[in-house]
């Protein structure tokens, strides 16, 4: 491990890092006033909205969220081209979350890249952990889901409503549950 790493650099890394070092906290004030302003922009145009989060995220493209949105930083996400969200989501972007085309999330979709450590003697020191996301093309999460760390979704691949998934789900499946499993292949 690098001792000369940035909080930032082990945050993307997935080492145990400290968020409240001030780079990190002054991203995420940047992200909670860009979301303010955006969360107040229900009945803007999207071409307008659009305006904001193209400030807010890392790289994207056609994309339509509902406000209200609430993510971390937001420049860690990477949204492919037709990406929609509804209302109500959080994206916890502490790691890379990298969102295919085509991609349709319910209302109230969670995608969490941040956790904790198991130990609770670790845990209550401080440090966090983060662990990248990926959801692949022509995936629909259904409304209420919760997409957990480190977690990688395939392809042409349906999440059931209220699923919670805590393993990487193939492509070209339908998926549900808490925990999700593959219920069919589609």
């Amino acid at each position: 491990m690098n001792d000369n790493k940035t909080e930032l650099q082990k945050m993307l890394d997935g080492e145990l890092y400290v968020a409240g070092d001030q780079q990190l906290v002054d991203m995420r004030d940047n992200a909670r006033v860009l979301l303010s302003r955006y969360n107040q922009m229900m009945a803007e145009p999207l071409e307008k909205k659009n305006e904001v989060l193209k400030k807010l995220l890392g790289k994207c493209s056609t994309i339509d969220i509902q406000p209200p949105f609430f993510c971390d930083y937001g420049t860690h996400i990477i949204a492919g081209e037709n990406f929609f969200m509804n209302f109500n989501c959080v994206i916890l972007d502490c790691a890379l979350v990298t969102i295919g085309n085509n991609v349709m999330c319910g209302p109230y979709v969670q995608i969490y890249t941040a956790y904790h450590p198991l130990a609770a003697e670790e845990r209550i020191k401080g440090p966090e952990l983060a662990a990248p996301i990926t959801i692949g093309d022509n995936v629909w999460l259904g409304g209420g889901a919760i997409i957990c760390p480190g977690v990688t979704i395939g392809s042409n691949t349906t999440i059931g409503a209220g699923s919670v998934v805590t393993k990487d789900i193939p492509a070209g499946v339908f998926a549900a549950g808490n925990p999700c499993r593959v219920i069919r292949t589609i």
